[in-house]
């Protein structure tokens, strides 16, 4: 068998590294790095509309399900919240980014206290059916 000839173009040296700044003629010198970036976020001004909500449906009946300790608001509530928070997080500075955010939470509320609810009667049953009442 004949042995694989390398080209010659085919070096095994390692190459040399180019250098960190080029300089070309009548040009400032360019750096390899990338260039630092600004990010700017617009609030959109007088003349964007910002789309509607549910948040304060949201907030009314994360209330009415501390109010009344149910969680057949309470959910609707949690929903409607975090599709209003879905869509405030899209646009900065959207005003009801708050108020869906005091939703969730007036909500979560009303869930905990439905299932705080629950397990209290839940042992009072347990014990007045263990003392045969």
């Amino acid at each position: 068998m004949e042995e694989s000839k390398v080209p010659d173009w085919v070096s095994t040296e390692e190459a040399n590294e180019p250098p960190e700044t080029v300089i070309l003629e009548g040009s400032p010198s360019v750096t390899s790095q990338a260039p630092q970036q600004i990010f700017v976020q617009g609030h959109g001004g007088p003349g964007m509309i910002m789309p509607t909500t549910n948040a304060v449906l949201a907030l009314v009946l994360g209330i009415l399900g501390i109010v009344a300790c149910s969680v057949c608001t309470a959910l609707p509530a949690l929903i409607l919240a975090n599709g209003a928070l879905a869509t405030t997080s899209q646009y900065p500075g959207h005003p009801d980014q708050g108020l869906a955010k005091a939703a969730q939470i007036v909500a979560w509320i009303g869930i905990g206290l439905f299932i705080l609810m629950m397990v209290v009667y839940g042992g009072l049953f347990t014990a007045m059916v263990l003392s045969g009442a």
